[in-house]
């Protein structure tokens, strides 16, 4: 079953030259692009609230990413190249639709991607928001601001760092508050927003979550084995093998140095669990906290400081002549677009108009 979308969004299935997938639209056709791309373990559905929200004259767009809600199956990410798909699949929706400049606004994972996009193709974008966004340096297996691996292979990154009974839950449509650990239902109100809010759209939401395309060419995608705490290194399939800092390459630079930087919007959550100096979901943080066995120790596997690194970057992207605002929406988790939408969209109106 279609999951419902509210009064004024519409979705079509659209085919570029890279993939066919479900497109939410909203607004007039010849209004301002606004590109919205979801987070992990979610799909365009999650923006929904947000594109209805954006003033009149401009034109909302959320496609469901490479391997996420209604995009095609037989289409793999290949995480060697980390969010080098995605991006690409964006421009290339982009072409396909006839749009030069666009607004982007990604989330999470979403943020991740925008990090790539502004890379590789700094052009083709008016502004940039990224709200509660991975770390430019990818996620897992980092120790300070600047990304230092914690060790050569990152371990505690990759595919391999996920509940396994999460995702096999995903995988059965399981909409339970069974074992709420591991349950989609308990994991999407315990992380992604802060308890107790629950969303009016938390079935629809929920559907979102249970549409991703599971299994180890998916999501989380492979692991392999380490000789390094924890225990797991990233594999070469999906998208969070493609978030590992293994990946990473040289885009971080490239970003910082870009010669086109448009303004970025940066909003988090203040009590955001899941990207975070202390994130509940990263083997350093739960290693501290002796959730996992075998911690080396703060020296050596630390908590992956996140946010701190996010922070740094946007600071050499603004000592190289960008610029960006840094929001913290109080008493929100890792999605306070959705928590507190009139607060989010006041911030990211006025950024809009800063071209």
């Amino acid at each position: 079953m279609p999951i419902p979308t509210l009064p004024g969004i519409t979705a079509q299935t659209i085919t570029s030259p890279r993939i066919t997938t479900r497109v939410l639209f909203f607004g007039p056709e010849d209004g301002i692009p606004v590109l919205f791309l979801h987070g992990n373990a979610s799909s365009a559905t999650y923006w929904e609230e947000i594109m209805t929200m954006l003033p009149a004259g401009y034109r909302g767009i959320a496609p469901d990413q490479r391997a996420y809600g209604d995009a095609d199956r037989a289409k793999k990410i290949d995480a060697t190249r980390g969010m080098g798909d995605l991006a690409d699949d964006a421009i290339a929706l982009l072409d396909t639709l006839g749009y030069d400049k666009v607004h982007v606004a990604g989330h999470s994972l979403g943020g991740s991607v925008v990090w790539r996009l502004l890379a590789d193709y700094p052009q083709r974008f008016l502004t940039a928001t990224v709200v509660c966004p991975g770390s430019p340096y990818g996620y897992g297996g980092t120790k300070d601001i600047n990304g230092t691996p914690t060790f050569p292979d990152f371990a505690g990154s990759g595919g391999g760092t996920v509940n396994a009974a999460f995702a096999q839950r995903m995988s059965e449509g399981d909409r339970s508050l069974d074992n709420p650990q591991s349950s989609p239902r308990g994991v999407m109100n315990g992380f992604y927003w802060k308890p107790p809010f629950v969303p009016p759209r938390e079935e629809d939401l929920l559907s979102s979550i249970l549409a991703a395309h599971v299994g180890p060419e998916d999501y989380p995608g492979d692991h392999v084995a380490s000789t390094n705490w924890p225990g797991v290194a990233p594999g070469v399939l999906g998208p969070t093998n493609g978030l590992s800092p293994k990946y990473v390459g040289d885009y971080v630079q490239r970003f910082i140095t870009a010669p086109h930087k448009p303004a970025i919007l940066w909003v988090r959550g203040s009590h955001d669990l899941i990207i975070s100096d202390q994130s509940l979901l990263e083997f350093g943080t739960l290693g501290s906290l002796g959730y996992v066995p075998g911690w080396p120790g703060m020296e050596i596997y630390p908590p992956q400081p996140m946010v701190s690194q996010t922070r740094a970057v946007l600071d050499s992207y603004a000592a190289n002549g960008g610029q960006y605002q840094e929001i913290v929406m109080q008493d929100t988790g890792h999605s306070p677009y959705i928590e507190r939408p009139d607060e989010f969209n006041g911030y990211f109106v006025a950024h809009l108009g800063a071209k």
